[in-house]
């Protein structure tokens, strides 16, 4: 008796209990659509490489990305494989430091294990805004004072010759385009 009354409280709790399906260990063979899929990676892929233009500046840095008050150059790390450090301590000396690659993760791949960013030999690095600007006036100055001492030789005579007619000097560069081009 005992047998089939517990017989009959197993089938109340049966019916009773939601009924549980076990979960496929099979992956699916074929996917749903491999079209969606396909479009769905190829906007991805536009959208990473900013369009599918051979022109494409592969060393472009967005301007957004540039923390305010720093200059971000590429500058040269290896040629030919081959590190330069005699160009490493001068362009130290100069204020430029590493960018590191935990800063901007996106432009480097998931597995990169280096602390910087780098492309083709060149890698990204950063110095104040305040110095790269003192470092441009510098030049321009140089420069200028270049284009100067040209004039004045141009324009000078040595002592106890006639002088010479002023030179009419342009600092404009038209390059002329030949026109069976």
């Amino acid at each position: 008796m005992t047998g089939k009354f517990q017989r009959a409280i197993a089938e109340k709790v049966a019916q009773a209990a939601p009924v549980l399906e076990r979960a496929s260990l099979r992956p699916e063979l074929r996917e749903a659509d491999p079209r969606a899929r396909a479009a769905a990676r190829a906007a991805q892929i536009r959208d990473d490489n900013g369009g599918m233009d051979e022109g494409t500046d592969e060393f472009y840095i967005p301007k957004d990305i540039i923390p305010d008050g720093w200059t971000y150059e590429w500058k040269r790390h290896t040629i030919w494989n081959q590190e330069d450090p005699a160009y490493t301590v001068q362009i130290a000396r100069e204020g430029w430091e590493p960018v590191p690659s935990s800063r901007h993760p996106q432009m480097m791949p998931s597995n990169w294990t280096k602390g910087t960013i780098e492309r083709k030999g060149m890698m990204l690095m950063e110095r104040p805004t305040e110095i790269s600007e003192e470092v441009r006036r510098i030049e321009q100055k140089r420069a200028r004072d270049q284009v100067r001492i040209k004039e004045a030789q141009l324009s000078g005579t040595p002592e106890g010759t006639m002088d010479r007619v002023k030179p009419t000097i342009s600092k404009k560069f038209d390059m002329p385009i030949p026109e069976d081009l």
